[in-house]
């Protein structure tokens, strides 16, 4: 399992994701989620995967590899963001089409979900949620993030702090802090993570971090998030069972 969270702002994009496909008491296997397509000055593409690990590889392997190919279309050759995520829908299928009936002699689900963002030319950025069927939805006003993954421990916060109108900062403070929520909840989602920050109409990443287990920021807002939650629950006034 894993966990992804991405945002869509007036100000641009924030994307992150976990590292860890596989836990267990002594068996524990990281791989990164985050694939970045860049052309300065031209685009920023961003894809986040979640799910069977051999199906994710298998299609961010094809469009890796179509991107030097001329006879076809690929992720720098498409003209918007709509158009790309629709190419990106018709390499899953794809991988359906060729894995799927062998992946289920074998009990294994056809399992894929990918969150794709970014900027071509002078498009507005723009974010999807791609499903294993390779259809797909945008964030919009009212929805302005996806997650992917082991996502309801990650939620509640978003949903309490984000709109189109936050900041870089307040978004991937908030974004860290539901991927720590989701952390101290599951074991199946672990570090390294990856923070990537696009700013609108820059055509190149502003920022694209790798945060491990001794990144000092992230341990320092975990540590005061959960003591800042402890001390807001003691200041809650408690049941009056006379008048509940």
């Amino acid at each position: 399992m894993t966990y992804c969270v991405a945002m869509r702002l007036d100000a641009g994009l924030v994307f992150l994701s976990d590292s860890r496909t596989n836990a267990g008491v002594d068996h524990i296997n990281t791989f990164r989620k985050m694939t970045v397509i860049e052309r300065v000055g031209d685009r920023v593409l961003v894809l986040m995967t979640a799910g069977n690990l051999s199906v994710s590889q298998s299609v961010v392997n094809i469009l890796r590899e179509r991107l030097d190919r001329s006879d076809q279309e690929n992720l720098c050759s498409l003209p918007n963001l709509f158009e790309a995520a629709r190419h990106v829908g018709s390499v899953v299928r794809e991988v359906h089409q060729r894995d799927a009936a062998a992946l289920q002699e074998f009990g294994i689900e056809f399992n894929a979900s990918i969150i794709f963002g970014g900027q071509i030319g002078e498009e507005d950025p723009r974010l999807f949620n791609i499903y294993a069927a390779g259809n797909f939805i945008e964030a919009s006003e009212d929805t302005p993030y996806f997650q992917i993954g082991e996502s309801k421990y990650g939620k509640p916060i978003i949903d309490r702090v984000v709109n189109r109108r936050t900041t870089f900062e307040e978004a991937a403070k908030c974004a860290l802090i539901s991927m720590d929520s989701t952390i101290r909840s599951n074991l199946s989602v672990g570090m390294p993570l990856d923070l990537l920050i696009y700013e609108r109409d820059a055509l190149r990443v502003r920022d694209h971090v790798s945060i491990g287990s001794q990144n000092a920021y992230f341990n320092t807002i975990r540590t005061l998030w959960g003591e800042r939650l402890r001390q807001a629950f003691t200041e809650l006034p408690d049941p009056d069972w006379g008048n509940f």
